[in-house]
């Protein structure tokens, strides 16, 4: 689990797009969470773009890629993360005309929410398999990016995991210490 937030933590902190990291717990919250990475949006966006939604994508991909990168497996961890990942790609190709192969056709559309929400689909079987195509290249190419930036930082995924079995929870400003300074030191800070 602390490798697992880690991860998410970093992308977070490593992409452009992202918001600042606020909180960091392995602390399960009962809700079917091990622990949660918690950022503090510094903007009230009504819209998003397409690379801050691949960056989202990215993001939420982190902790299974930490896993892959640290234990040579995975766990069952990131099921939530790989759903909101692959919703947010289906959308991006089908509803907000995001995809280089489908371009501004809406291929799906969202039925009144307050009843329901579903999607439908407004293509064949043929295109259908098409869009799966398309939304598995996008989440591919995201925990490619994902495993190359968490793998260019191993030295600050290794601490803050260690800081997290430690210390369980961390702030934002803790987590920033962290990458920018020695964690033993604040590690022993923190015992004092």
């Amino acid at each position: 689990t602390a490798y697992h937030e880690a991860g998410h933590a970093i992308l977070f902190h490593v992409l452009p797009d992202m918001e600042p990291v606020y909180t960091i717990s392995i602390i399960p919250t009962g809700m079917g969470a091990a622990g949660y990475t918690m950022p503090l949006p510094e903007n009230d966006e009504m819209f998003n773009t397409k690379g801050k939604m691949l960056q989202d994508i990215t993001t939420r991909l982190g902790g299974r890629v930490a896993e892959e990168l640290i234990f040579d497996d995975i766990t069952t961890g990131a099921s939530q993360d790989i759903k909101q990942a692959t919703q947010m790609a289906r959308a991006m190709v089908t509803q907000y005309g995001m995809s280089d192969k489908f371009g501004l056709i809406g291929l799906e559309s969202v039925q009144n929410k307050y009843l329901d929400g579903r999607t439908v689909l407004n293509c064949g079987d043929a295109t259908e398999a098409e869009i799966d195509l398309e939304v598995m290249k996008i989440l591919s190419e995201c925990h490619q990016k994902a495993k190359e930036l968490l793998d260019g930082n191993r030295d600050a995924l290794d601490q803050l995991a260690a800081f997290l079995i430690e210390h369980e929870t961390i702030t934002g400003e803790e987590f920033m210490e962290i990458l920018n300074s020695d964690s033993q030191k604040i590690i022993e800070e923190k015992q004092q």
